[in-house]
């Protein structure tokens, strides 16, 4: 923690005149990161929060910021949101000159900024816009505060794993997603599978808005109130600030996947998932396709048991741990399956010394998330936190179809966990075991992680995607803090 006192903070690194708009005028650089001039107009720009970079052409220095709405006046005030200026002023002498030029670098040095970033783009996600985002919204902003980038489109699924997977990370400062949750998903999962996986997944990584959901950026800046967009995304980033992220390891038998967003099993799955066949709607497609597995409403045998979190133990019944889940498959399914990796393996806790609950189907819902948001529009977990070792569970099973209905609505603003239906706790480790549908024995479901078909049963989802896993037991545990995110103040 700085100990230095407000004055000397408020001291001048360096105090000149020089020369703005062709008029000459005292300019201060105080030690707390503030450029001061023009006495009589009080004009003040906080280089941290508003700086983007700077400019040297010959005699003059060029601040490239950003403009935002702010509660209090700002000489670059704009109350239609963010936008790019910058602010010119030219030294009266060269030694002036060198001397402006070393402190601003210094400072801005001094900051811990990333210098060179890795950017992934997909342009196959939500609206496919994530091309015309990087070049309208990201780019012009990574040349303004003078980062050095290289930019991979994604060509298909798991493009972005592969390339993490070999990467030289020393090459970058950190990895961008300008895409939906999917790509950070596989950035995680690429990362977690080196074979020095325990430096690797250290590399911060930052988000921008481009696919349908967007639920890991949404959470990030709206836990600091900012708007979901990419400009306040990709500002998120040049800033530099970080914070970790819990990840959840999936397991069965050897095949591990790493989540960093959700899973669920159930009604939500099974619209996320199946309605990937109306994916030229947007993210219209969600409601649309809800609407229609509320009115033809699903409920599933099965079993969840977890480990609550304190405050949590009258959920469910008292149970043991029955063990690691181990799975039996054909050939053929085992060849689809990531097995055996190098690389992280999940964490070591000792699961048989916990104090397991249980709780019996039929279910409608099983849903369990990492962070607050799930896409933009549907805040899934309200006391979701991003590194609290806990995954937030949502259990849904008996409900009429227009409480359901009312339920969905009210996930805008979270306020679903309130309803009488909805039981809502927190859970250190999980274990799925999933069964058939009630209507129809011979029917099974879906479990959806992070937006991916992590498994299918019997005479159900008919896409082309190869699966992770068999629609059979599966054991979820949380490693708190293991990723970094590039993230807002």
């Amino acid at each position: 923690m700085d100990q230095r006192s407000d004055s000397e903070n408020l001291s001048p690194f360096i105090s000149d005149r020089v020369l703005v708009n062709g008029k000459v005028v005292p300019l201060t650089f105080t030690r707390d990161g503030k450029l001061r001039w023009n006495h009589n107009d009080r004009r003040c720009l906080d280089v941290e929060k508003e700086a983007l970079g700077f400019t040297f052409e010959g005699s003059r220095i060029r601040v490239n910021v950003v403009v935002e709405k702010r509660d209090r006046i700002l000489c670059f005030a704009n109350m239609g949101g963010i936008g790019r200026q910058s602010f010119v002023f030219e030294p009266l002498s060269e030694e002036s000159l060198t001397l402006w030029s070393q402190k601003l670098r210094d400072y801005i040095d001094s900051l811990g900024r990333p210098k060179r970033l890795l950017i992934f783009v997909n342009p196959f996600g939500g609206k496919k816009c994530a091309t015309k985002i990087f070049v309208e919204d990201v780019r012009p902003c990574l040349e303004d505060a003078d980062i050095q980038f290289t930019v991979i489109e994604t060509k298909h699924q798991l493009h972005a794993k592969e390339v993490v997977k070999t990467l030289d990370l020393s090459k970058y400062d950190g990895i961008v997603c300008v895409s939906g949750d999917g790509i950070l998903v596989e950035v995680i999962n690429g990362l977690l599978e080196r074979e020095d996986w325990s430096d690797a997944i250290k590399m911060p990584i930052g988000m921008v808005p481009a696919g349908t959901g967007n639920g890991m950026v949404k959470s990030l800046l709206d836990s600091a109130g900012e708007i979901c967009s990419p400009s306040n995304a990709i500002l998120a980033v040049i800033r530099g600030h970080t914070r970790s992220l819990d990840v959840a390891t999936i397991s069965q038998g050897k095949t591990r996947f790493f989540s960093v967003l959700m899973l669920a099993w159930g009604l939500i799955a099974d619209i996320d998932i199946e309605s990937e066949k109306y994916r030229w709607m947007g993210s219209a497609r969600i409601d649309f396709y809800a609407l229609q597995r509320i009115t033809y409403l699903r409920h599933y045998n099965g079993r969840v048991s977890f480990v609550p979190a304190p405050g949590f133990e009258e959920y469910g019944e008292q149970t043991s741990y029955s063990g690691e889940p181990s799975c039996e498959t054909s050939t053929s399914q085992q060849e689809s399956l990531n097995i055996q990796q190098p690389g992280y393996l999940g964490s070591d806790v000792k699961l048989e010394n916990m104090h397991w609950r249980t709780i019996s189907g039929p279910f409608v819902s099983i849903w369990l998330h990492n962070v607050p948001w799930g896409s933009e529009d549907v805040l899934a977990a309200p006391n979701a936190m991003f590194s609290d070792g806990y995954l937030d569970l949502i259990i849904v099973k008996d409900i009429p179809k227009l409480s359901l209905l009312s339920l969905l609505s009210k996930m805008n603003d979270g306020s679903h966990v309130h309803c009488p239906h909805v039981m809502y706790l927190k859970v250190k480790a999980f274990v799925l075991e999933p069964g058939a549908r009630i209507d129809d024995p011979m029917k099974e479901g879906i479990i959806d992680s992070d937006g991916e078909l992590l498994a299918r049963g019997n005479v159900t989802y008919k896409g082309n995607v190869k699966c992770y896993m068999a629609y059979d037991k599966l054991q979820i545990t949380v490693n708190q803090g293991l990723a970094t995110l590039f993230a807002p103040v």
